[in-house]
């Protein structure tokens, strides 16, 4: 089973995005999403690929030569893996539950955690804030929404000769306000492009890197959602996750169809379809490469976080009324800080060591293995979508 996917196996049909010059490894990215445009001017590819990058290039601020040294990518390069503090990489770190899951695992003294993100003046700021202790991480630039910028992070993350242990795919986009579709450098969907394609080629691509992890417990995790769970009361909200036939996804770039079922588009759809997709891909992951690699693959639920950035795009009464609803009436409010830390538990808990779990909390019993929707237990269209999503990415031809 062939398990190393170097940039160099990327085929011609991923990089139709213009070979757009990737950020280095420590520039800071400006939060530089891509542009809203209507469906049909997908058809001028190359220049969409091109132009976000552009403005992302042209609106940074580059760190201080001191900042730059502090992150090398060739630090531990002569150092050995044996001799090194476990690694994890965790996407979006640099703000909620990403950022309080760094900090819990940087905390124990036995992590040092890799803050993947966009804007990397940020990510350094937050750290400090937040009391991560100099040294316990280090932070490389990551836009989730090119895949370009995917495969130039896997290279400076291979160049900085750090092990790695852990994967933690926590980033997301969500807009559920949003009329119109918006997309990535690549022509996708903004939403599934960035939660789960970006994804998608980044766990892919450090399979290898993973496997080798000298205390052979590797992990990879990437975060659910209950909102795509259609099991549940909160998946069963309007509108519902259902991915269909998937011919929207399967119609590629470009497309008239940015939703993955090929409907009309739903800013709030379009996250939680993205987040079943995630799921689907750890489902995906565990059969195909778990028993011949060891690696243990699993997504989570953490709770109910009412309070966080990941609801910036929503309407003020909602972002005013949610927090309290969930606090007083549902009863299933979640701090940021302790949903870091139930991440941060999947991460490293010896308990929590399952491949192909769903990971969720109750008050009574604690943390548990918990049952996904029909749709996300679908194993055919769970392959169907490993297909089509590694054609898209440049993983197959």
């Amino acid at each position: 089973m062939a398990l190393a996917m170097s940039a160099k196996s990327v085929s011609a049909r991923a990089q139709v995005s213009g070979k757009a010059q990737a950020a280095p490894a420590v520039a800071v990215s400006g939060r530089a999403s891509s542009r809203a445009m209507p469906a049909p001017a997908l058809a001028a590819r190359s220049s969409v690929a091109r132009a976000p990058l552009v403005v992302c290039a042209a609106t940074a601020t580059a760190p201080s030569p001191a900042l730059a040294d502090k992150f090398k990518p060739n630090a531990n390069a002569r150092v050995p893996a044996t001799q090194q503090k476990q690694t994890a990489i965790i996407t979006g770190a640099s703000s909620g539950l990403g950022l309080n899951a760094a900090k819990a695992l940087a905390a124990t003294g036995e992590w040092h955690v890799v803050m993947a993100c966009r804007d990397f003046l940020k990510a350094e700021q937050a750290a400090k804030k937040i009391g991560m202790p100099a040294g316990s991480y280090s932070i490389l630039h990551l836009d989730l929404s090119s895949l370009e910028s995917v495969r130039q992070f896997v290279q400076n993350f291979k160049a900085s000769g750090r092990r790695l242990d852990a994967l933690v795919c926590n980033a997301a986009i969500y807009m559920p306000t949003a009329k119109e579709p918006r997309f990535t450098a690549d022509g996708f969907e903004l939403s599934v492009g960035t939660n789960h394609l970006g994804h998608f080629l980044l766990t892919n691509l450090l399979l290898e890197d993973l496997k080798n992890a000298p205390n052979k417990q590797p992990r990879c995790i990437i975060v659910g959602s209950i909102t795509g769970n259609t099991n549940t009361l909160a998946g069963n909200v309007p509108p519902k996750a259902n991915l269909g036939d998937l011919s929207g996804l399967a119609a590629g770039v470009p497309s008239n169809n940015p939703m993955m079922d090929g409907q009309e588009f739903n800013g709030a759809k379009a996250y939680k379809d993205s987040k079943v997709a995630c799921m689907m891909t750890v489902r995906q992951m565990h059969q195909r490469f778990h028993d011949a690699t060891g690696i243990t693959f699993a997504s989570l639920y953490p709770g109910c976080i009412a309070e966080t950035g990941l609801f910036r795009e929503h309407v003020p009464l909602f972002k005013t009324l949610f927090p309290p609803f969930q606090k007083y009436i549902t009863k299933g409010y979640v701090s940021e800080e302790e949903a870091g830390r139930r991440l941060a538990a999947v991460v490293s808990d010896p308990k929590l060591n399952k491949s192909g779990a769903y990971w969720s909390w109750s008050s009574t019993t604690g943390s548990f293995d918990n049952q996904v929707s029909e749709e996300v237990a679908d194993d055919s269209k769970a392959s169907k979508l490993w297909e089509i999503s590694s054609k898209l990415v440049g993983l197959s031809a």
